[in-house]
């Protein structure tokens, strides 16, 4: 599958998680975090997570210790690592991120962070 501009379709994506394209062994999911949300604590025993922020500035939580980045930084997270990402700017976030192996199902979309949760 091809993604002409994957930063513009980030910033145009509303849904709190949409997958994008899913292969045997990595995924590419769009997110969109209002301002002063997060994508919540959580850790992937045996994923690897790469962040890559399109618009918006935050707040990386890794293990307890966090970093504050912006648009056009990035996060790599290491399987087993615990983590958030949280919106701390005044705009919604806009992100992809890949996820190594697959974590979600091909195709889904969850509008709201508790949608997801369900």
């Amino acid at each position: 599958m091809l993604i002409k501009d994957l930063k513009e379709e980030a910033k145009e994506n509303n849904n709190f998680r949409k997958v994008l394209m899913t292969g045997t062994n990595s995924q590419v999911v769009i997110m969109s975090i209002p301002v002063g949300g997060d994508i919540g604590e959580e850790v992937h025993p045996n994923i690897d997570q790469f962040f890559y922020f399109v618009k918006g500035d935050g707040e990386a939580v890794l293990d307890g210790e966090t970093t504050q980045f912006e648009k056009h930084d990035a996060v790599f997270v290491r399987a087993g690592t615990m983590h958030n990402i949280k919106n701390t700017g005044d705009e919604d976030l806009k992100l992809f991120t890949v996820y190594a192996p697959p974590a979600h199902p091909d195709g889904t979309i969850h509008r709201t962070k508790e949608e997801a949760a369900e």
